[in-house]
């Protein structure tokens, strides 16, 4: 009998080996082959490709998927005769069941219909990741197949239907139909001119620079890449070391100047900073070339000499945030690297210097999505702004998907102006080159957290940054997880204060004061080397993370001065805030 028969294999292993065989066998057929280079062409992410491959992997395991497809039809069929007995009166109603909160109306655990719609739902859903589980698949593969499983779990929710949704229902009798309607019309409307997504926020609604963005200003230098915008002062002296805000280049600047009384420029202005920030200019396809050396030299280094001779300051206390927040960071290892000042202190916020854990994003930024991502860009020399829009809202489908579909194509409704929404909304343009370099770099390699990183002539080593960092995360962060942000923290030279807010990515960032704020802090001498020791050691406080910051940076920001003059004889004010390249 031969060592590798499988008569001598535990039944299971033996399953998994013949699933392997089928996959890869599959894999190497010129049939797959053509099908995967179709699905790469018009799904550069390549969720066609990795469904393929699971189905070739679940196609060698015939016996586990059948006795998956039985057991559904059990279940599926018990839930229909509990429905029936419960109409009947013969049963009572079952508890609600935590989940997505669209379920919560009381139709879905009281009327024997939507309870069965309901229940049918989570049977699939349970269904459909035992199914995938099942599959043999390489880690990059597993990923694309679980996310694309969880976004049709995510669309074939009961609420996304007119039938299956009481709240739909409901609305359509006490209008008489009209609410269904005006829902029709929405939907045509935003297919034709919403690039088919589900409007958000009116079109009409918050405008940048009367009700978002409004802190007073003046944009005093422009280059093709950004434009600076120095703050009015609102006290009578400042601190002598000034503030540049360093902005993710993928949104539009203004998330750290939403709206008064949420603005954190605002909020800093008040407490006798003198605050710069660059606001980027939306790419078109005549910055196709540009690199993540030129965004190092003509943003961040450029603002900073601006405002060295505006205030006389030789260095700046630098606030990013995310992507600019990962700029920044590099921008403080540059000057390191060649022994110059510039950066006196760093605030991070949800920044990711070490891309070992991306979060849902790393679905979208393995090496082949990448590549293909960069034949996509090649014909406009750019990704256009709806596509990283979009990419954003799929990682919170039911929130910022369906939500919509909901309550603007079912129920007839307008969505409300709402700050974040407005921003989120304002997409910006990719330059290809920049930001297929941007993703090799970071997410595919890795390359500023091993040190490896060159920029502008320069290696960059995080370990050579000696000033302080305020390093803020959010617990409940989908794009930069919080345990990622603390093992990029540790990577940073000098002393770290690691912050974890309540929230989320951007509601993190938009914290003022209230109620509902909270951040935690751990006062220990450096940080453990697992987030988990950390959190264990951290300790609760009621209040905003932007209460924590204050007394932080005024440490870090030098005695209170005459305040400056707004631009000088070299960079004369040229507009007021907002600026130009915020409307592009």
């Amino acid at each position: 009998m031969s060592a590798t028969d499988d008569s001598t294999r535990n039944p299971s292993e033996t399953r998994v080996n013949r699933a392997k065989d089928v996959a890869e066998n599959t894999a190497d057929s010129p049939g797959l082959a053509a099908l995967t280079a179709l699905a790469a062409r018009y799904d550069p992410i390549g969720f066609g490709a990795a469904l393929v491959r699971a189905g070739a992997s679940l196609a060698g395991q015939p016996a586990p998927v059948a006795r998956a497809a039985v057991d559904y039809c059990v279940r599926s069929g018990q839930a229909g005769l509990t429905s029936m007995l419960r109409a009947a009166g013969l049963v009572p109603a079952e508890p609600a069941v935590a989940g997505d909160r669209r379920h919560g109306d009381p139709a879905y655990r009281d009327n024997s219909w939507f309870a069965l719609c309901l229940r049918q739902h989570q049977l699939f859903a349970e269904q459909l990741r035992a199914l995938s589980s099942a599959a043999v698949l390489d880690p990059t593969t597993r990923r694309k197949v679980d996310f694309a499983v969880e976004q049709v779990i995510a669309a074939a929710a009961p609420a996304n239907f007119v039938v299956s949704n009481p709240s739909v229902l409901r609305r359509a009798f006490d209008t008489g139909g009209q609410s269904l309607v005006r829902g029709m019309a929405n939907m045509v409307r935003d297919l034709a001119t919403n690039d088919g997504q589900p409007r958000q926020v009116p079109s009409d609604g918050l405008r940048v620079g009367t009700e978002l963005a409004t802190s007073p200003g003046k944009v005093v230098y422009r280059n093709r890449l950004i434009e600076l915008i120095q703050y009015a002062p609102a006290t009578d002296t400042v601190h002598e070391t000034p503030m540049l805000f360093s902005p993710p280049w993928i949104n539009k600047y203004y998330v750290m100047d939403l709206a008064p009384g949420r603005s954190l420029v605002e909020w800093a202005v008040r407490h006798g900073h003198t605050c710069f920030a660059i606001s980027y200019r939306n790419p078109d396809q005549s910055m196709r070339d540009l690199g993540m050396a030129d965004y190092l030299r003509e943003g961040p280094l450029a603002a900073l000499e601006v405002i060295r001779e505006i205030t006389g300051s030789p260095s700046a206390n630098v606030v990013a945030l995310c992507l600019g927040g990962t700029l920044a960071t590099a921008t403080s290892a540059w000057l390191a690297a060649r022994g110059e000042p510039g950066v006196n202190s760093l605030t991070l916020m949800n920044t990711l210097l070490d891309f070992t854990e991306p979060g849902p994003l790393g679905v979208f930024t393995d090496a082949a999505a990448v590549a293909n991502l960069a034949t996509v860009m090649d014909d406009d020399g750019y990704l256009p702004a709806q596509t990283m829009k979009a990419t954003f809202d799929v990682l919170r489908p039911a929130e910022l998907v369906w939500n919509y579909v909901v309550d603007g194509w079912l129920m007839g409704a307008e969505p409300a102006s709402f700050d974040m929404l407005a921003w989120n909304a304002d997409s910006t343009r990719m330059p290809a080159t920049m930001h297929t370099e941007y993703l090799t770099a970071c997410y595919v390699e890795n390359r500023l957290a091993l040190g490896k990183m060159e920029l502008a002539g320069e290696r960059l080593d995080l370990g050579d940054i000696e000033h302080d960092s305020y390093v803020i995360t959010a617990e409940a962060d989908h794009i930069a997880p919080w345990t990622g942000v603390y093992a990029s923290a540790r990577l940073l030279g000098g002393a770290v204060r690691f912050v974890l807010s309540n929230s989320g990515h951007i509601a993190g960032v938009v914290n003022p004061p209230s109620p509902k704020s909270r951040h935690w802090f751990a006062d220990l001498p450096t940080l453990p080397e697992e987030p988990a020791q950390w959190r264990a050691d951290a300790v609760e406080r009621r209040t905003s993370w932007w209460e924590d910051w204050t007394p932080w940076i005024a440490a870090h920001a030098g005695a209170r001065v005459a305040l400056p003059g707004v631009g000088s004889a070299t960079y004369p004010p040229l507009s007021d805030a907002p600026g130009e390249y915020v409307f592009g």
